[in-house]
């Protein structure tokens, strides 16, 4: 990807959908769901405020893709894990980058474009990079165990993930 070819800065969300969790097990089930509805090249940004359960999420997801959920952690210091899935897992986080030429030098562009899942952290601080075909996941803290999801989807891989996802979590649509 170039430095200007398909980056998010002019990115138009297509899809969206809301998720309300009133639990921890509810957000498992969540990230459950999603483990089975990713594609091989997906990039998901995770947008929400320290705590509002943007690990738990990717834990869920990962043990739904064969990861030993113990296995995975916030990569704050680490800045990037890799996990063995069905899928590839490559899991960012973003929080501690100075710049956007921090998360590239990270290999950030090839892992986007390859036949992996992307989970960024703290996905809002590297924003401009990001690819055009995205999912956002923004997580909203509604309660002290209950967060609202607020999914937005760009791109034929993304709009795809939401839309089993929809179906998955609210059934077929008359």
């Amino acid at each position: 990807m170039g430095p200007n070819s398909s980056h998010s800065s002019d990115l138009r969300f297509s899809g969206s959908f809301e998720f309300c969790s009133n639990s921890e097990q509810s957000t498992e089930t969540l990230g459950t769901v999603l483990g089975g509805v990713f594609e091989a090249g997906v990039v998901v940004a995770l947008v929400g405020e320290l705590g509002s359960g943007k690990t738990r999420l990717v834990q869920a997801i990962a043990a739904e893709m064969g990861v030993d959920r113990r296995l995975v952690n916030s990569p704050t210091f680490i800045l990037i894990q890799e996990y063995d899935a069905r899928i590839p897992i490559y899991h960012f986080d973003a929080y501690r980058l100075h710049d956007t030429d921090e998360f590239l030098e990270l290999g950030a562009n090839e892992l986007m474009e390859s036949d992996g899942v992307c989970l960024i952290e703290w996905a809002d601080h590297v924003a401009g990079v990001l690819p055009k075909d995205l999912l956002r996941i923004e997580i909203e803290i509604t309660g002290t165990q209950s967060r609202l999801f607020h999914f937005t989807a760009a791109g034929p891989k993304s709009e795809g993930v939401l839309a089993r996802l929809r179906q998955k979590l609210t059934g077929p649509t008359s």
